[in-house]
């Protein structure tokens, strides 16, 4: 029944009515720049916004209602109207819902604060992934693929892979591009190195991780709380915490755990035995203490 159930769940994807893969909205915040016309600012919120949502980024078919609510939170620092440069950082956000209830889940979030690019009013968008020679479009399609891949993952387990082939193909493509952000080992928490990272062999754990946690545990929670719960405390004492002891210097764990704490703050404080609490809690803070916080009311006795 069970695989039954996946099966079906995938096959949406190429079944039924077509329809692209992303439901994004795109803000721009420009409140640091002084300048009396926003009209360069309000085009490209409108055509970023219509570039994701409009292009057809796979051969999958999506549902309208399946499409992958994401935010590409925009904050523009520098603007250099000279040469059309924008300095910026990003935070993009990616939600997936889970079965059976209104609830949603973050999939995805973290910020870049290398999004920056040239850009001059009425541009058009256009992407070629074997030439990258524009870094706006190139950015775009990085996390349009990554947010993709990374919700296939959560539907079945190493679901993403060819996606996720994509993304980091960009990274390797986008080497000669003279932004940041994209050098391979320049710094440990850049495009490259999230993507590279995630796809190295010795993440599988990790990768499981997030079918195992989203489609083991949150999508069966609304018909079992108990069972859900049980089977993300596994998939946390077992992956999560083998890629932790098996690559210490990823900081995938950490930045996942940064966007999961208040959702795991909720699924332990108050349920489970005391021995469950406190073995979780010593796994998370082992491996983010920055957000002991929220670990301590998974360990409260409320």
């Amino acid at each position: 029944m069970k695989k039954w159930f996946v099966i079906c769940i995938l096959s949406a994807f190429y079944i039924h009515t077509w329809a692209q893969e992303l439901n994004a909205k795109v803000t721009i915040n420009h409140t640091q720049i002084q300048s009396t016309d926003n009209a360069i600012f309000d085009n490209l919120q409108s055509t970023l916004e219509q570039f994701i949502n409009d292009r057809q980024w796979t051969n999958l078919k999506f549902q309208k209602q399946e499409r992958i609510i994401c935010n590409f939170n925009i904050t523009v620092t520098k603007y250099d109207r000279s040469n059309n440069s924008f300095t910026c950082k990003a935070l993009i956000q990616a939600i997936r819902p889970v079965y059976n209830s209104a609830y949603t889940s973050t999939l995805y979030n973290n910020t870049d604060n290398n999004f920056n690019f040239e850009f001059q009013q009425f541009d058009q968008l256009n992407f070629n992934e074997e030439k990258i020679d524009n870094q706006l479009t190139a950015l775009v399609a990085y996390y349009a693929y990554l947010i993709i891949g990374l919700d296939l993952d959560s539907f079945a387990p190493m679901g993403g892979s060819a996606l996720l082939e994509r993304c980091l193909n960009i990274t390797y493509n986008a080497q000669s591009m003279n932004f940041p952000g994209w050098k391979a080992f320049d710094n440990s928490r850049n495009r490259f190195a999230f993507i590279n990272d995630y796809m190295d062999g010795g993440m599988q754990p990790f990768r499981q991780l997030q079918y195992d946690y989203y489609r083991k545990g949150l999508d069966v929670m609304a018909d079992n709380a108990e069972r859900g719960r049980s089977e993300i405390t596994k998939a946390i004492s077992t992956l999560l915490k083998k890629v932790h002891q098996d690559k210490p210097l990823s900081l995938l764990p950490q930045i996942w755990l940064d966007y999961k704490r208040d959702e795991l703050a909720a699924i332990y404080k108050g349920k489970g035995t005391q021995k469950e609490k406190e073995d979780i809690y010593d796994i998370l803070f082992s491996i983010n203490p920055n957000q002991n916080n929220a670990w301590e009311q998974i360990k409260g006795n409320d």
